[in-house]
């Protein structure tokens, strides 16, 4: 099943995180793009370090709650511990689209719920796949980045 993540950090070295988790994310799926990452503001709640973010596509014959409970382990291995809303972390990884599938469980919600608001999702989204489709809107990924608020503020900062 083709999967696309989102990775964030902006705790500790940022840059290192990002590669870290792709590292170890490619242990358990084929990862088949990388976009560039970007310097993005945070969300929620504004007093916080400056995140680097990026997305990857990967191929995995997991499912997707197996998919969220790698994910959860990957995030405790590389320092991430439980905080309020938007806080800082040093990773964060979401299951932005699963193939088409939709999910909506107390777990899991696919694909990603504010995917359509979030700039720094979708701008390194559209690096490596404009054409997407989001399964429930129906719309591309280059129609959802023309629109969402804030693309200005996301900087590509180079390659990982």
């Amino acid at each position: 099943m083709k999967v696309y993540l989102g990775l964030g950090s902006n705790l500790g070295d940022r840059k290192a995180n990002l590669k870290k988790a792709l590292q170890l994310l490619g242990e358990r799926l084929q990862i088949e793009q990388v976009s560039s990452f970007y310097e993005t503001e945070p969300v929620g709640h504004a007093e916080q370090p400056m995140f680097f973010n990026a997305v990857c596509r990967a191929e995995t014959e997991l499912g997707p709650l197996q998919l969220l409970s790698l994910i959860k382990g990957i995030e405790a291995t590389l320092g991430r511990v439980p905080g309020f809303a938007n806080s800082p972390r040093s990773i964060d990884v979401d299951i932005l689209f699963y193939g088409d599938l939709v999910v909506e469980t107390t777990e899991l919600t696919i694909p990603h719920p504010r995917i359509k608001e979030r700039a720094f999702v979708l701008i390194p989204l559209l690096e490596i796949a404009p054409q997407l489709v989001h399964p429930v809107s129906g719309e591309s990924i280059s129609d959802l980045a023309a629109r969402v608020p804030g693309k200005e503020d996301v900087k590509k900062m180079g390659k990982l």
